[in-house]
């Protein structure tokens, strides 16, 4: 069941086809390029919890050498 077009008819389908490719590439780069910013953002929030952290930890050793140098020298 194969139907012939008229050329202005083929013409016009391959050009729709063309125009549809360039779509369908467009919103997979751009999924691609979401994709690797959220991928960023995720690792951007974890290496500020992992310096957040760290920075606590310093500050409460800190904070408790001071305390045991202060009880020491009472």
């Amino acid at each position: 069941m194969t139907e012939t077009y008229s050329r202005s008819r083929q013409q016009a389908e391959i050009a729709f086809g063309n125009v549809q490719m360039q779509f369908l590439a467009k919103n997979n780069a751009v999924e691609e390029l979401e994709s690797e910013a959220e991928r960023r953002d995720a690792k951007t929030a974890r290496l500020r919890e992992a310096r957040l952290a760290k920075e606590l930890a310093d500050r409460t050793s800190a904070t408790s050498a001071l305390l045991a140098k202060r009880t020491k020298t009472r």
